[in-house]
């Protein structure tokens, strides 16, 4: 039986992602943040764990359950969209550093937690990231600071995969497409079910080379 850990599994895609894990039968493990939202996730048959991501102190003591813990999959969902602004609108200091520290201080702070989890099970880690991420496919402006902060990510995962790559864990950062969810909204192309069964296909037939690589859910590799 595989282990599986969702960061950020309250809702949308990261809890999709629990449903499918458990319902093929691995152990799951699923974070969140507010109390009610555990019933959800127990619910789906996945273990809840409380974690705010944005406290470094809960990040780092996320290190003490998994200790003897072997990680074969873990997958970084937590996100949030920030403002949608339309053109170069100046986010506010408040909204820049929300949007920064979920995306990526979490994501800086809660890999070295996992790394020694996913070294023991020669496992897999994933980010969820987006197309509107990279570099080379932006032509526009809108939502600029989600942008930046995906980039940002993008960048977390490939130094990571540095590091982490040549200890046996395939590192990957992911674009869901467009999908109905809280973020995505009632008009985005993708429902959950799909975009999740898409990502879980490509992260069970990654290997090593698919190490430090931005990819679709549909398994074609993005460029940064």
């Amino acid at each position: 039986m595989s282990t599986v850990l969702i960061i950020g599994a309250s809702r949308g895609i990261g809890l999709e992602l629990a449903r499918q894990y458990v319902a093929d039968g691995a152990r799951v493990m699923a974070t969140h943040r507010r109390p009610e939202d555990s019933a959800r996730i127990r619910a789906s048959g996945a273990r809840p764990v409380a974690l705010n991501v944005l406290d470094g102190e809960a990040c780092a003591a996320l290190a003490k359950p998994l200790q003897n813990e072997k990680i074969d999959i873990a997958i970084i969902s937590a996100g949030i969209p920030g403002p949608r602004s339309a053109g170069l609108d100046a986010p506010s200091l408040e909204e820049f550093n929300s949007v920064m520290q979920t995306h990526v201080l979490a994501a800086m702070r809660l890999i070295p937690v996992l790394a020694p989890s996913l070294i023991a099970a020669q496992g897999k880690l994933a980010v969820l990231s987006s197309g509107l991420g990279s570099l080379a496919r932006t032509t526009q402006s809108f939502s600029w600071l989600y942008r930046a902060s995906k980039a940002a990510l993008n960048m977390t995962l490939r130094a990571a995969s540095s590091e982490l790559g040549p200890k046996g864990v395939v590192c990957m950062a992911f674009s869901p497409g467009w999908v109905r969810t809280d973020m995505g909204g009632p008009g985005a192309e993708l429902d959950v079910a799909t975009s999740v069964a898409g990502l879980r296909k490509v992260i069970a037939g990654a290997n090593a080379s698919h190490n430090g690589k931005f990819i679709s859910y549909t398994g074609q590799q993005i460029e940064w």
